[in-house]
């Protein structure tokens, strides 16, 4: 969340990505910095994944990964 908070405050367009599970701890986080960076949150859990696996959740959510990244 800081390097994502640190990189739009540099004017560089970002989405803050994590698995579901952070969905509560980001806000948390966000709140502590009073910055809400676009995010995207992915199924849980990541860790332990194959790579086709991992090839599936990131084709899942490239579409909304871009349209995040590109709004506005």
């Amino acid at each position: 969340m800081h390097d994502i908070t640190d990189l739009e405050r540099r004017g560089v367009p970002g989405v803050f990505v994590a698995s579901a599970v952070f969905v509560d701890a980001a806000q948390t986080q966000g709140d502590a910095l009073g910055f809400q960076p676009e995010r995207l949150f992915v199924e849980h859990p990541i860790q332990d994944r194959t790579d086709e696996e991992m090839r599936v959740i990131a084709e899942q959510a490239v579409d909304a990964l871009v349209e995040r990244l590109t709004a506005g």
